[in-house]
């Protein structure tokens, strides 16, 4: 196991892993509903203690389940996302003005991440361009005669994401709609964690079936024990 740990720095534990999390950071995570999100980084998240959090997601999950366990600690103060009904607690703190919400149309979102991910500055969309409550505080820029509000491109410290099976490199399959923000995340913040179902050797992957390439993977943890020494004796063959 140390050597496939020297070897894939990758590749960490529980415990290292937490020093990834920090008060005052930007968190993005993958998930729809809390389908996506990996449950066990959450679980670190709420470990560290770390507050005055910024989180950019699709949704904030339920009270108990995905991100929405952290919502509930109070410890996040703004949350960029396309909806938040599915957690009444979240609809609360933002009542009370104790949780900052910055709604964004899912497409829209999803679109600011990716632009984050391949270093745009931002893009241009005309939905909302007629509400007021939508362009309020936004730029409007004119092009071939149209009107366009220009939304920001969105980045972060550190991005969680749910993978079904990863290699030692960091190559990502995800399982079915699972997938959903997942890969748009993981391009997006300045370190990338992986909560990993199945760790296969390398060259197991069908290229085909690789949806997020290691380029994009800095850390990986699982959740339950990994037979390190097949994986080493399949890539390796010693």
């Amino acid at each position: 196991m140390e050597n496939v740990e020297n070897t894939f720095n990758k590749i960490i534990s529980s415990d290292q892993a937490i020093n990834l999390f920090f008060s005052g950071m930007t968190l993005m995570f993958g998930g729809f509903g809390g389908v996506g999100t990996p449950p066990k980084l959450v679980d670190i998240l709420l470990e560290t203690g770390a507050s005055d959090l910024t989180l950019i997601g699709n949704d904030a999950g339920f009270p108990t389940i995905g991100i929405g366990k952290a919502v509930c600690t109070g410890r996040v103060k703004r949350l960029v996302a396309s909806h938040i009904g599915s957690n009444p607690v979240a609809g609360q703190l933002m009542t009370d003005k104790k949780l900052v919400v910055e709604f964004s149309p899912q497409g829209t979102l999803a679109e600011r991440i990716r632009a984050g991910g391949v270093g745009l500055g931002g893009i241009l969309v005309d939905v909302g361009i007629t509400s007021n409550i939508v362009t309020q505080n936004k730029q409007i820029l004119s092009l071939d005669g149209r009107e366009f509000i220009l939304e920001p491109a969105l980045t972060g410290d550190l991005s969680i994401v749910y993978a079904k099976k990863a290699d030692p490199y960091g190559n990502l399959v995800f399982d079915k709609s699972a997938r959903n923000t997942n890969p748009l995340v993981a391009m997006a913040s300045t370190k990338t964690i992986v909560e990993v179902e199945e760790f296969v050797p390398l060259g197991y992957l069908d290229p085909e079936e690789i949806v997020t390439p290691g380029v994009y993977v800095d850390f990986m943890i699982q959740s339950e024990g990994v037979n390190w020494s097949w994986v080493w004796e399949k890539t390796y063959g010693t």
